[in-house]
């Protein structure tokens, strides 16, 4: 991967989780990353600290993804850092809350599909015109394996949102194929992340687990293999427009 060196990258959600799994491993082989994050400031600055102290170079970036403006802003901080945004990842995402249906209001709709859809197209608006000026670009976006199940109980907006991402990575690849932009997307099943213990009962987790082939809950690090690959111009520049299941069996398409 010795393409990646060198390269810009914004990863969005990058404070914990997978996004600050795939911030270090972008940042390991020589790229330079914006980590970006809403409110965990200190996780945030961990990540940042944590590349640099093995010798890469990063920054952490503020902004709350349902606010465009805040999301233009982020975009512009990150060229002005860097110069250029080589890859993009739309990260950044929260299941909200879950709510039965007879339970749901147009408030949370707004909420869940402004931080989980609209702000992919948001941070592809800013981004597209920069990777056109530079000639080539990269993005890969973040859906989930609820797009293809529905999600687990009363999580139904966020799976919707998450088949939103993969339905508009398959769009936005036909769009931008002329300019050199890939875009693709990855799907995480069930990660032991921040987001799993804010959303997910004990209980909860043992279903999702023993509906894996594999009989495991995954880790942050394991999905960074599929990020790498499609940000890696020599491994898959002849993909676009592919969602790259990662979830240990649970979902085969």
């Amino acid at each position: 991967m010795e393409d990646l060196k060198d390269k810009t990258a914004l990863v969005t959600g990058a404070s914990t989780g997978i996004g600050a799994a795939v911030a270090i491993a972008f940042a390991a082989r020589g790229m330079r990353v914006a980590v970006h994050y809403n409110s965990s400031a200190d996780a945030a600055n961990q990540v940042v600290e944590t590349i640099r102290a093995a010798g890469g170079t990063a920054f952490a970036v503020q902004a709350d993804v349902r606010d465009t403006g805040a999301i233009r802003e982020c975009v512009k901080k990150t060229q002005a850092e860097f110069g250029r945004i080589d890859v993009l990842v739309n990260n950044a995402g929260s299941l909200v809350k879950r709510v039965p249906i007879a339970e749901f209001d147009d408030a949370l709709f707004d909420e869940v599909m402004h931080i989980n859809a609209r702000s992919v197209l948001a941070f592809c608006r800013e981004v597209v015109p920069l990777m056109r000026t530079q000639g080539s670009g990269n993005i890969i976006n973040v859906t989930s394996v609820a797009a293809r199940t529905g999600g687990g109980p009363a999580a139904y907006l966020y799976a919707g949102s998450k088949g939103f991402v993969s339905t508009a990575t398959h769009g936005l690849a036909k769009e931008l194929v002329g300019d050199r932009i890939r875009v693709n997307a990855v799907a995480p099943g069930v990660i032991q992340t921040p987001f799993q213990d804010r959303f997910s009962t004990p209980a909860m987790l043992e279903n999702f687990r023993a509906s894996i082939p594999m009989g495991r809950i995954g880790e942050p690090e394991e999905c960074v293999g599929a990020f790498l690959y499609l940000a890696s111009e020599q491994l898959s520049g002849y993909v676009t427009g592919q969602v790259i299941e990662v979830n240990g069996g649970q979902y085969m398409p």
